[in-house]
Formats: structure tokens, sequence, C-alpha cells
């Protein structure tokens, strides 16, 4: 184990995340989306597996909590944290349906789906946001580098630049944390 190569690599990630103004602007259109629905009594509904569920818990409770300072809660909610309904339904459906059948029945057009899937082909996620345009949700997708299926299925797209699982997830709650500051200080701006 080479702890200053993981460092490095972790470093590598996010120095090229740093440069590229494409993905910069994603980002912006992601945090301008969520505030939109927000304002408009909305909410985001986030989804994800393992290491991706916990940063959807993560952003999930900085915006519905609070991320810099006080303010007012935020209608954010992590699809996976019923854990009876979760068990429930991968048991009498199948695990692929756990996401989509809560979008179906929480989901309403102006609302946000974030997905975090470092392959982009988690079957769960997948199927969550096939049932988000049917609502008339918002899709937003945090990937990794290699082309998956959500894709072609996300109104907006951020791929972190890597490949590896371990590095993906940290630039993932990277960018979560930026969302949720843009957020915050979008709808609650605060006086220097």
């Amino acid at each position: 184990m080479n702890i200053e190569k993981s460092i490095g690599q972790s470093i590598a990630v996010k120095q090229q995340m740093l440069t590229d103004t494409e993905l910069h602007q994603k980002i912006r259109l992601a945090a301008e989306v969520c505030v939109k629905a927000f304002q408009q009594h909305g909410k985001v509904l986030l989804c994800g597996n393992g290491g991706s569920a916990a940063d959807a818990q993560h952003i999930a409770a900085e915006l519905s909590g609070r991320f810099y300072y006080d303010r007012d809660p935020l209608y954010a909610e992590a699809l996976h944290v019923n854990t009876s309904y979760l068990t429930a339904v991968a048991n009498d459906y199948a695990y692929d349906q756990i996401y989509a059948r809560m979008v179906k029945a929480a989901g309403r057009p102006g609302d946000i789906l974030i997905g975090l899937s470092t392959s982009g082909n988690s079957a769960n996620v997948v199927k969550a946001f096939l049932q988000a345009r049917l609502n008339g949700m918002t899709t937003i997708a945090f990937t990794g580098q290699k082309a998956g299926k959500l894709d072609e299925l996300s109104d907006i797209l951020i791929k972190v630049p890597s490949a590896d699982t371990a590095r993906i997830q940290e630039a993932h709650i990277l960018t979560g944390h930026i969302l949720c500051e843009i957020i915050e200080a979008t709808i609650f701006p605060q006086n220097d």
C-alpha cells in the first residue's frame, strides 16, 4: 500500500477537474436546476449503491439539514434510507426496481433526480432515470469517465475524469459539496 501514490492519484483527478471548464459549467447548471426546483417547492431525490449510496445520503443531509450556516431546510432525500421499503421491494419485485418504484411514487414534474454511479451502468439507477423521465423530472448523473447507460438518460451528465472507483467517489463528494455550497448561497444569501 503506497499512501503517497493514492493521495497523488486523488490530487491528479482533482487537478483535471480544476481546469475542465465544461465540467464547471455542468456543475453550475446542476446547481441552477436544483435551485429552481427548490424555489418552486420541489425536491431533490438521490440514489446510488454502496459508497455512492453513502454519498447520496451525505449530499441529501447537507441540503435538508445545513451546509455552511443555519437556514431553512431544503427537501432532499436519499432513496435508500427506508430499509423496510428497500428490502420489501427488492424481495417482492427485484433489486433493480428499488429506486424506480419510489421515483414513481414521489417524483413530480420539476423535481430533480441525482443518480451516482461510478460505472454509469447501475441497473437500479438506470431504471430510476427512466421513471424520472416519465415523471417529468430533471436527471443529473454523477459518473466516471467511461461511457455508460446513464450518459443517454441524463439531462446533466457530470463525468469525473477517472476510471478508478475510489478516485471517482472522492470526486463525487467534492462535486456534491460544491453543488450544496452554490445552492445554499443562492437560495439563502448572507451578507459578509
